[in-house]
């Protein structure tokens, strides 16, 4: 059986185009450059994609029933995004991470259900990493709520 909690850190930089306005997801990406269409992307130049994730992570995160949380910590402080893994995750993504209001999940979906898209992040981080110098780290956590002790 996999662990209870799992782990990952991501590493990744601001962008000047970064907007988040986006209403029903916000994203990661691999890729370096941000046009002013990007409204969701909140960081470039990640360090990790889906497909990159460990094997302990993909394991909790891709039951329904698991509980993920990303925090987001930058020059301008941190916000934390709580949602849900599901068994139709695949994690096949080699450039893009995307954490959802909805249930729709393809190859770069992380993270589904949750209770923030990019509008919602706090404005003083998102403001801070409009500079393309301004380090945004990431760390999502997966837990598998089968292993909390019902005595």
């Amino acid at each position: 059986m996999a662990g209870c909690v799992a782990y990952e850190y991501v590493s990744a930089r601001g962008h000047p185009n970064v907007r988040a306005t986006h209403r029903s997801t916000f994203e990661v990406t691999r890729e370096d450059n941000l046009s002013p269409r990007g409204d969701c992307i909140v960081g470039v130049s990640a360090d990790k994609s889906p497909s990159m994730l460990s094997d302990g992570f993909r394991s909790i995160a891709g039951r329904d029933d698991s509980i993920i949380v990303a925090v987001l910590c930058g020059p301008g402080g941190c916000d934390a995004v709580v949602g849900r893994g599901s068994r139709r995750l695949s994690f096949t993504s080699s450039v893009r991470m995307v954490f959802r209001r909805s249930m729709y999940v393809d190859g770069s979906t992380v993270m589904v259900g949750a209770d923030k898209a990019a509008v919602d992040l706090d404005r003083r981080l998102i403001r801070s990493l409009r500079s393309g110098e301004a380090r945004l780290q990431l760390v999502l956590i997966a837990f598998d709520p089968s292993c909390m002790s019902t005595a």
